[in-house]
């Protein structure tokens, strides 16, 4: 049996032996006829093998070479290498054939790079998403966590390789419950030193790899919740401004009217009766409007303007300094941003410190920060995390609306509000409202 070497090389070798038996059979066959003599024949083989040898060197070592090439080629794809191309350069169909494959080559290594960056992406996104993913084998193995899962499931702790089931004795007893139970619904946690946190379970199954797998999302819902509640509120209260705004207006006519009439009859009396109910109708007329403008805050007109000629303004009603260089231009609703400052300088002047350490910072860096700071008493852990939340107030006489207000306006903006202990005491509100060029 002869063995051949691998490769388009055999070509070559095939080619040879085939001819070389082709010759002797030729030369056998003359000789045996007497067609020529042995001397001739030897002659005839050996004219014959050069011709062989030019026809392998000049013909099938090309061909061999260039398939020998393609041969490497597709190997290579067959490693996932797709970043080797052809060298063999020829004006004939395996030319034609291995500039096709470069071709190809080059798209499928550009492809390749395509995908990998959007892995990339994807990955950086999943990684940073604030929602718990979770993706775990038909073993019970989990396969991946992204870090929102490891800070509430696991610690922090990197668990791939680790069974689920196993790891339920370490999670909050309402989270395993719910991984357990599967399907989708909305449960809520008890976290130390944070307010509960409400979460939606979304589950579903797949083919990965043709092994099926779970999915577990798990998606924070105590913003959205609580948005929702602030709509209802905001509701409930338009349906009482409405009813009260309608009692009050016949409540005063009616006063106007008994003043009248007591101004016949000469009695202290009355007067401090009037008078006292004069008092709490202004006073409840202040509580409606008050509520009404967080209720009814419209959507703010956006527009440019001068940062100067606000803080100006504010000046003139809130003693406070202006920290760092002020920025010439701001952008939004210039009428809701001063309301929104006002609250601000208003709750810094009420925390507890001198009115001189009352500060105000306006910077630019591709968006508007503002910092309102105070030298007070700052804010407890479980103040701070119910500070934005409408109706909520630490003081006596607080209407709980302040804060809510600005991050209403915050928000219409499509902007954010922050609140920040200082080391040296004090708190510091920080707001950052997008800046968009007119």
């Amino acid at each position: 049996m002869i063995i051949f070497p691998k490769g388009a090389g055999r070509l070559i070798w095939q080619l040879s032996l085939w001819m070389s038996l082709f010759i002797c059979l030729l030369v056998t066959i003359g000789v045996l006829f007497d067609v020529f003599n042995l001397m001739q024949g030897l002659v005839l083989a050996l004219a014959l093998g050069v011709v062989q040898a030019l026809f392998v060197t000049l013909v099938v070592s090309p061909i061999a070479k260039g398939l020998q090439a393609v041969e490497s080629g597709l190997l290579n794809f067959k490693d996932g290498d797709f970043s080797t191309t052809l060298a063999y350069q020829g004006n004939n169909e395996l030319g034609d054939l291995c500039s096709l494959y470069n071709e190809t080559a080059n798209k499928l290594h550009q492809e390749r790079q395509w995908i990998y960056q959007r892995e990339l992406m994807l990955d950086k996104v999943l990684h940073n998403s604030p929602q718990a993913l979770l993706l775990v084998n038909s073993k019970g193995q989990i396969v991946y966590t992204n870090h929102s899962a490891r800070g509430l499931l696991f610690a922090g702790i990197k668990v791939e390789g680790e069974t689920l089931s196993n790891l339920f004795s370490g999670m909050p007893e309402a989270i395993a419950e719910a991984l357990q139970r599967g399907g989708e619904g909305l449960f809520s946690v008890d976290q130390e030193q944070q307010q509960r946190q409400t979460w939606h379970l979304a589950t579903g199954e797949f083919l990965l790899n043709n092994q099926p797998h779970n999915l577990y999302i798990l998606k924070p819902m105590t913003r959205e919740i609580s948005r929702q509640e602030v709509q209802v509120w905001k509701k409930v209260i338009r349906i009482i401004s409405h009813e009260l705004n309608n009692s009050l207006a016949p409540i005063s006519s009616m006063l106007h009217s008994g003043r009248l009439i007591a101004q016949r009859v000469d009695d202290e009396r009355l007067e401090r009766v009037f008078n006292t109910i004069d008092e709490r109708i202004a006073r409840l007329s202040e509580f409606v409007q008050g509520y009404g403008k967080f209720a009814k805050l419209p959507q703010p007109q956006l527009s440019e303007f001068r940062w100067a000629e606000l803080i100006q303004g504010l000046a003139q009603q809130w003693q406070f300094k202006v920290k760092g260089e002020l920025a010439e231009f701001g952008y939004g609703d210039e009428t809701q941003i001063q309301q929104l400052l006002i609250n601000l300088l208003k709750n810094a002047h009420e925390a507890g410190g001198a009115a001189e350490d009352v500060w105000l910072s306006v910077e630019s860096h591709g968006q508007q920060v503002i910092c309102v700071g105070d030298k007070g008493k700052g804010m407890t852990e479980t103040v701070m995390a119910s500070a934005l939340v409408p109706f909520y107030s630490t003081k006596s006489s607080g209407s709980g609306l302040g804060l809510a207000l600005c991050r209403e306006i915050c928000e219409a903006h499509h902007g954010d509000i922050s609140l920040h202990n200082q080391q040296q005491g004090g708190l510091v509100v920080r707001v950052n409202l997008p800046m968009v060029k007119v």
